[in-house]
């Protein structure tokens, strides 16, 4: 009997830990390199399962997967304050904070460790690294030495020379947002095609990358259709069954766009349902739940952080006049939210901001999503 005993626990630890190497390789299975991706810059972070990151580069027009191994689930975790935050990284990276940029903060739901993709330089350039900090506030960099991963590479961005009107890089516009969401990484920028605004939906595990969706909207401050600005930043959300992407603009359109639309080569046209204010460039924005009701919070450079009802989404219509200032979906200001730079869900009932004091330093702070 004791014998057998062993031999069914010898079997049933097999099994454990054969569950648990398929649980650590569930995402990673689609991680086909192992080795140091060749990141040219780190822009656009989006967190999918298991651990695995994905970083938009766009001086590479690439999008990389990669296994940070952070796969610890965490249940609860203490409010995080970080003081001098943007100091803490530069002296990690051996420099000091006017020689960084702080492109881009993701949180792990597993473990709520944050992550940043950072320029050390400035320019074209600047060497990219990935820094990361956990519950307790350690700050390590992520090796991207000998890492499993995957690379995706757009095959129509703009060139590495390419220049808008006013002289600034489009190939830094190629990947200005991304998600993961249901095997797919989403992902927003410019195309180097006449209708320049993409927005690709490429499966995961990665294989050939096609020329995206071409996206126009009604810009409504303008009183014009534009097909040369990219969606600044989005977020995935269910309206009435069906998947849409909220899309945020510069000077500030709110759209929505069907998921389904988003089909190789096909050219869409959003439907905007807000004008949210002039001389503005939205940052990041989540979608959370709160006292029964779903709400859209962004960070924006001038006009605060913003908090939206998605209430009457489904049915708002689409605005078709010029407008002198704002229209559409209405929205609150939180005053108390101020400097925010970035921001991310830290659980369903806080989010994690980089927040500007008036004395220029960067600070990492836990609030209650309001």
């Amino acid at each position: 009997m004791l014998h057998t005993m062993r031999k069914l626990g010898a079997a049933l630890a097999i099994v454990f830990m054969a569950a648990g190497a398929l649980y650590a390789d569930g995402l990673a299975q689609g991680l086909d390199k192992q080795g140091q991706p060749d990141l040219k810059s780190a822009g656009p972070l989006a967190f999918g399962s298991d651990g695995v990151l994905f970083v938009g580069d766009p001086q590479g027009a690439a999008i990389f997967a990669i296994d940070t191994g952070d796969r610890s689930e965490t249940s609860s975790r203490g409010p995080l304050t970080v003081e001098k935050v943007d100091a803490k990284i530069a002296s990690l990276l051996g420099t000091t904070p006017d020689k960084i940029l702080i492109n881009d903060m993701a949180v792990n739901p597993a473990s709520g460790t944050a992550y940043f993709s950072v320029s050390r330089g400035r320019g074209p350039d600047a060497a990219p690294a990935i820094v990361r900090i956990d519950t307790t506030g350690k700050l390590s960099d992520l090796s991207l030495e000998k890492v499993k991963y995957a690379r995706a590479e757009l095959p129509n961005a703009p060139g590495k020379d390419a220049k808008d009107r006013r002289g600034n890089s489009q190939r830094q516009e190629s990947i200005t947002d991304l998600a993961y969401i249901n095997g797919r990484v989403l992902v927003a920028g410019l195309s180097n095609e006449e209708f320049a605004s993409k927005l690709r939906s490429i499966p995961f595990p990665f294989k050939a990358t096609d020329a995206g969706a071409s996206i126009e909207i009604y810009h409504a401050s303008h009183g014009k259709f534009e097909t040369h600005s990219p969606v600044r930043t989005f977020a995935p959300y269910n309206l009435a069954g069906q998947e849409y992407l909220l899309a945020a603009y510069t000077c500030t359109p709110l759209v929505k766009i069907p998921l389904s639309a988003l089909e190789p080569g096909e050219k869409v046209k959003g439907t905007t349902i807000a004008e949210l204010g002039n001389r503005n460039r939205p940052l990041d924005m989540v979608v959370y739940q709160k006292d029964g009701h779903d709400w859209l919070l962004m960070a924006n450079s001038s006009r605060g952080v913003m908090k939206i009802p998605t209430e009457g989404f489904e049915n708002a219509e689409g605005l078709a006049k010029r407008v002198s200032d704002k229209a559409g979906v209405d929205y609150e200001t939180i005053e108390g939210l101020q400097g925010v730079q970035h921001l991310d869900k830290d659980d369903k009932d806080r989010a994690l901001l980089l927040v500007r004091s008036e004395s220029g330093q960067l600070n990492l702070q836990t609030v209650e999503l309001p």
